[in-house]
């Protein structure tokens, strides 16, 4: 008869498979760790990537799409499009969002131009035609939205000049340090600070506990671009710009959401107004609501421009 197995001599052999569990857990943690990072860095090179391509001007009726250059502090030369209007009442400059170009603010043109106002599309560093080799979220595409008012001032002199800028559009208009040398401004669809911006976009891809996640992209910025998370800071910069300024924004917007539109427009500086798009997202808002749209924005431009 066999004597039975020890459980002292057993003590051993289950300390050392509990060890190796311990560390295949380990290992488990750091690869499933290192995926992440290396995942996180692929999403943050994708969404600071150009966005460029060729355009070519489209037939047009009742208006010509005259190609212009001009350089900017970005280090780019912007490319775009300059549409004069005989007896011009101001200049109207339509600023893009990000990862689109000009092309995608010629639906506003017709409308601009049949009111009497000379119109000046252009693409930001880094998209469309300009070069660039990073998008930066308003950092330096505030430069271009500078350029494109030195360049419409030289143009045009003497005329009122008004901003019109869509989501990236929109930040970089209002983060242009000194702000902008414009008439009045038109900012829809403006992320407040980078952090919401990255936060809101995460919760949309990855529900609630998205936003967590948000730091691990926003850290990228400084060795990747050179800027912090302070440099992106639309709502900061709204108290500085003393023109009379528009702020449009969809109420079902989930990129930038109503209640940071309407915290933007709080924090800008008289003179200001504010139009909540019923039932517009993160869209085109004009495309959405033409008829209004167009109502309103050549109402401000008139009380502003004329």
């Amino acid at each position: 008869m066999s004597a039975p197995e020890s459980p002292i001599a057993d003590a051993p052999s289950k300390f050392v498979g509990r060890r190796s569990r311990a560390r295949k857990i380990v290992i488990g943690f750091l690869c499933a760790g290192l995926l992440a990072m290396v995942l996180n860095l692929v999403v943050g090179g994708v969404l600071i990537a150009p966005s460029q391509c060729r355009l070519v001007a489209p037939v047009t009726h009742g208006f010509a799409l005259e190609p212009v250059e001009f350089p900017s502090a970005s280090g780019a030369t912007i490319k775009g499009w300059l549409v004069p209007a005989n007896d011009s009442k101001g200049v109207i400059i339509l600023m893009h969002g990000v990862h689109a170009n000009r092309a995608t603010m010629l639906g506003r043109v017709p409308f601009l131009h049949a009111a009497g106002y000379t119109v000046l599309l252009f693409d930001f560093q880094a998209h469309g035609e300009s070069a660039g080799r990073h998008i930066t979220f308003g950092w330096l595409e505030s430069r271009d939205a500078a350029a494109a008012v030195t360049f419409a001032r030289q143009k045009c002199p003497g005329e009122k000049i008004a901003a019109l800028g869509v989501s990236l559009g929109g930040a970089s208009a209002l983060l242009a340090q000194p702000p902008l040398a414009v008439d009045a401004m038109i900012v829809e669809s403006a992320y407040p600070t980078i952090e919401q911006a990255v936060e809101d976009r995460l919760a949309i891809r990855l529900g609630p506990w998205g936003k967590f996640a948000a730091p691990l992209l926003t850290w990228q910025m400084r060795p990747r671009l050179g800027i912090g998370v302070e440099d992106l800071c639309p709502i900061r910069q709204a108290a500085h710009i003393t023109v009379p300024k528009f702020f449009m924004a969809g109420d079902l917007d989930r990129h930038t959401t109503a209640e940071e539109s309407q915290a933007l427009f709080a924090a800008a500086s008289a003179p200001k107004q504010l139009w909540i798009v019923k039932g517009a997202g993160h869209e085109d808002l004009h495309a959405f609501a033409p008829d209004s749209y167009e109502k309103q924005v050549l109402e401000f431009l008139g009380r502003n421009l004329q």
